[in-house]
């Protein structure tokens, strides 16, 4: 039996420690609150706290960095998250794991591979691409070892992506539905499980660390062919889509800080923005887990009846 720490309690931090408590590993959860996820211990801890979170790491085996700032606030929280990070892995001798997207590439008119430059022009881009390079060096140094796992948007149960809940409770009631961007450019969207998996297998393999890796994600679908998808899925007529016009978001963006930030990667969805997972599949010989699962995981997770 290892050790692992686990630093996040959201969609994906609660679904590696799912996967590790389920193969009798001991797993250790950090969050700001001390989230309770099933079958591990859950810690309430600042994760940009170096000492605290390097106490909590001592004999494990890996650490994985799952964290989610509030999405404006990426500049300021993710560099001492990041820090206290590859300070732990440093004294514990874990290996270090994060989990990132795709933001750090920016715009680019070809499918995005691991070796695609990071050239991003904007801040929360730029933060996160300096996250790897920061990790890089010390691993290359011989500090640390560490990889990272880059997802697409999220889809799936618990995922706080574009398909979830302002849109799908909106289809399952026959209600039209409204997204950002264009409704007919091709995306990739990651499952979530699949992020959890990847990550767990990139801790275990040695092969993997010094490098970035794809998660591995289905072929490309529109927004209206996703619309589309979720409504078969769930047995229900398909309904009316349009896109949120650019006034809007600029006004939404008056009142809520996240929505203001949304100009900055609008681009993600008026273009393609497609995933090379190509090097995860040939090498760590992981694959997807099937659309149709996708989808009705997906719905399923609205129609559980409330908890009483």
């Amino acid at each position: 039996m290892s050790m692992y720490l686990v630093i996040g309690a959201g969609a994906i931090g609660g679904r590696v420690a799912h996967s590790l408590a389920s193969q009798n590993h001991q797993v250790v959860v950090v969050s700001r609150r001390g989230r309770a996820v099933s079958a591990a211990t859950s810690v309430a801890v600042d994760a940009a706290d170096e000492i605290a979170l390097s106490r909590l790491a001592q004999g494990a085996t890996a650490i994985f960095n799952c964290a989610n700032p509030a999405y404006h606030r990426w500049p300021t929280d993710w560099p001492p998250i990041a820090a206290s990070g590859m300070a732990a892995a440093e004294s514990s001798d874990a290996t270090l794991v994060t989990l990132s997207n795709l933001y750090a590439y920016g715009h680019v008119d070809a499918p995005m591979t691991p070796h695609t430059p990071l050239g991003a022009d904007y801040a929360k881009a730029q933060v996160r691409a300096r996250m790897w390079t920061d990790a890089l060096a010390a691993h290359q140094a011989g500090r640390l070892r560490a990889c990272e796992v880059r997802a697409s948007d999220f889809i799936g149960p618990g995922s706080q992506g574009v398909f979830g809940v302002r849109v799908i409770p909106r289809l399952l009631a026959g209600k039209s539905a409204r997204v950002l961007g264009s409704l007919d450019q091709p995306h990739s969207w990651t499952y979530v499980e699949d992020v959890a998996t990847t990550l767990v297998e990139c801790a275990r393999r040695p092969e993997a660390w010094g490098r970035v890796w794809h998660v591995a994600t289905n072929a490309p679908r529109t927004q209206r062919q996703i619309l589309d998808d979720l409504c078969d899925a769930a047995g229900v007529d398909r309904v009316r889509s349009n896109t949120a016009p650019p006034v809007l978001i600029r006004l939404l963006g008056l009142f809520s800080p996240t929505v203001r930030e949304l100009p900055h990667t609008l681009y993600q969805f008026t273009a393609p923005f497609i995933i090379d997972d190509s090097a995860t599949r040939a090498e760590l010989q992981l694959a997807p887990t099937p659309w149709g699962e996708v989808l009705r995981e997906t719905i399923n997770e609205y129609r559980q009846p409330p908890a009483s």
